[in-house]
């Protein structure tokens, strides 16, 4: 296997090395999975603890891409693709909830001899906390940026979110919603969409990290990314609005989080990430002011300083 560090068995595409978005240098690797899984390995010292990136529901690994230069002189960083999403393709595979949790279990397996900390945002942090809950000796710790975790109470959500949601969850209306998306926007006019919910100030975000998104929602299938997107959209739905089960799933964690999140959240209201913390001596929250959804987009320094002081008092390998 290329790229230096990672170990593990299962490997089926050559890594592609290149400068990387940031000017981090990254390489480009799939590992079979029942299936073909695509990752990005964003370097780090090899004996480093190894940090896997999980995005959000629509996302990739780019999604990383802004955080990965504060954080690889100190760790190893890889951001796998879900199923349906960056360059993994669904090869049979359902991309629920469920499935990606089932997914990352074997990625993990297949890149690393040792537990890793897994790193989900959004729909990720579930996945991540789920995969963590079902097989913890897989894990060393957990972090969670703005996780979309079932929970009471979750406040106030932005009334476009809903709209969009409600109009994902009915089955043909969710279809034809996307597709009339499809045919009047551009790639980019689509990433700026995404950016102006998910960030209080999409300017912040790193202008090669948007072209790089840009460039792989263009490289894509639309379509098919379009019906990955609406079955995890309404497989998380579900999961939050019955929360019942999966709570419970969640409840067995005793791993250390860390759980960051953007006070001006419109998905995963800040009421609700305190609500998750509440009461739970392994877990700490910690805010980034003035922020969305995505702070390792919108805020990366901060991101990356908050993890390297959890990573560090817990002395995680």
């Amino acid at each position: 296997m290329t790229g230096a560090g990672v170990t593990g068995a299962g490997v089926t595409g050559a890594g592609v090395t290149g400068a990387g978005v940031t000017g981090v240098a990254m390489s480009s690797h799939t590992v079979d999975v029942d299936g073909p899984v695509h990752y990005a390995d964003y370097g780090g010292p090899v004996d480093a603890p190894l940090l896997v990136g999980v995005h959000g529901l629509g996302g990739s690994h780019l999604n990383w891409a802004a955080l990965a230069p504060h954080l690889v002189d100190r760790y190893r960083l890889v951001a796998v693709d879900l199923v349906g999403h960056g360059h993994t393709p669904v090869a049979g595979r359902r991309p629920d909830v469920d499935g990606h949790v089932t997914v990352l279990k074997g990625f993990i397996r297949a890149i690393s001899e040792r537990p890793v900390v897994l790193m989900g945002n959004s729909l990720g942090g579930l996945v991540a906390a789920l995969c963590t809950a079902d097989a913890p000796d897989l894990v060393s710790g957990l972090i969670l940026v703005d996780p979309a975790l079932p929970a009471g109470r979750l406040g106030m959500v932005h009334p476009r979110v809903m709209a969009n949601f409600a109009l994902c969850a009915v089955p043909g209306v969710g279809e034809r919603y996307l597709a009339a998306l499809r045919t009047r926007t551009t790639p980019e006019q689509k990433v700026r969409r995404v950016l102006r919910t998910t960030c209080v100030d999409p300017g912040r975000v790193p202008v090669e990290v948007v072209d790089a998104h840009i460039a792989l929602t263009a490289a894509g299938d639309r379509a098919k990314g379009d019906q990955a997107y609406l079955t995890s959209a309404r497989s998380l739905s579900w999961i939050l609005a019955r929360p019942g089960s999966t709570v419970d799933r969640l409840e067995g964690i005793d791993h250390p989080v860390l759980h960051l999140h953007g006070s001006r959240d419109v998905l995963v209201p800040l009421s609700a990430a305190r609500q998750m913390a509440r009461g739970r001596a392994n877990w700490q929250l910690k805010v980034a002011r003035d922020i969305g959804h995505a702070p390792m987009l919108e805020t990366p320094v901060w991101t990356a300083h908050r993890i390297v002081e959890w990573m560090d008092d817990r002395q995680l390998t």
